[in-house]
Formats: structure tokens, sequence, C-alpha cells
């Protein structure tokens, strides 16, 4: 039986493709269709690094077993070639070497916890740059937004001012525009999961 909780990413970027070719065709020279364009290559890089993040780094992963295995040899062989004398101990020898023991356990529960995690943190580390592109690519059509208000056409007592931007699209346009740049942010949430 098929898994149904994910998306088909392959589908995902198709439909990033067929925005850009729509906005690309309603809105040739408008920048919304470059920042279209740099999401969909964003989409592709995203599932590489996707793909790269399920894999398991073999090498990785061996090389920390090897450290691991051999820390604890080595240790296991210093504390076998120890000669105490039994004759010599005193409860201060005694709790000064449980103190040792206790510090050198926790420094070397510590070590491992390092090594062991050490995977997850760089995989980590790369998903999380990958969302923030995504997060800052959401503020850019974000701020495509902000002039394309298609309320603000025919409006009596709308009154530009010499700072006031260009409004050059029509009602019908700005709404398009507005409702691809919906669709984009849809889009990037739908990627950035």
């Amino acid at each position: 039986m098929k898994d149904n909780t994910f998306l088909d990413y392959n589908k995902i970027i198709q439909t990033i493709e067929k925005l850009e070719m729509r906005i690309s065709e309603r809105f040739p020279q408008a920048d919304l269709q470059q920042v279209c364009h740099d999401f969909l290559d964003l989409s592709k890089t995203s599932k590489k690094a996707i793909e790269w993040i399920d894999k398991p780094n073999i090498w990785l992963r061996i090389l920390t077993y090897g450290i691991i295995s051999i820390a604890l040899i080595g240790i296991i062989y210093s504390i076998l070639i120890i000669d105490l004398p039994m004759d010599k101990f005193s409860i201060i020898n005694i709790v000064s070497m449980l103190e040792t023991i206790v510090n050198e356990t926790i420094l070397l529960g510590a070590a491992i916890f390092f090594l062991i995690t050490i995977e997850n943190r760089i995989k980590r580390s790369r998903a999380i740059k990958s969302l923030n592109k995504f997060r800052a690519l959401a503020h850019v059509v974000d701020m495509h937004q902000l002039t394309k208000d298609p309320h603000m056409i025919n409006e009596v007592c709308h009154q530009d001012t010499n700072n006031s931007p260009d409004r050059t699209f029509t009602k019908f346009e700005l709404q398009r525009y507005l409702d691809y740049c919906s669709e984009m942010l849809s889009l990037i949430k739908t990627v950035a999961r």
C-alpha cells in the first residue's frame, strides 16, 4: 500500500514550473517571474538536499563508531594493565579513585554523545539553511504584494502623491498578480514542509 502522508516532490516542482509559465505569459516584464524562477531553482536544490538528508552518512557513522570503539578498547586495556596493590588501599585513595572514575565516565559519555549526534547536527544545520532561504523568498513575494491593491484603481477619492507607486496594471491584472503571489506563498509553505 502506498503511503499518502508524503507529497510527490516532482509534482510540486511541475506545479511551480507551470506557475512560472503563467506569470511569464501574463506579466513578462514583472520581477515576479524572476522570483518564481528563483523559487523553482531553490526547490530543485532543496529536493537534492532532502535526498541527501534522508540517506544515512555511512562513512561518518563508520568513523564515529570506530573512534568510540578505539576509545573504549583503550580504556578497557588501561584498566586491565593497572597493577593495584591491595595492601595500600585507604579510604582517601578509594574516594580519589572513584572521583577520577566518575569524572572520566562523564567526559567519555559526553564525547560519545557528541560523536553519535554529529550526523544529525550536520543534517539539521543544512535543513535550517534551506528553510531560511524559503523564509527569505516568502518575504520577497510578500513585498511584491505591497502596492498591488486592486481596490485603489478607479477610486474617486484616491489621489497619488509624488512618491506613490506607478499603477500601470488594470484591476483584473492586479487581482491576477495577487493570485500568483498567493499561489507562490502556498507552494513555498508546501516545499518548506
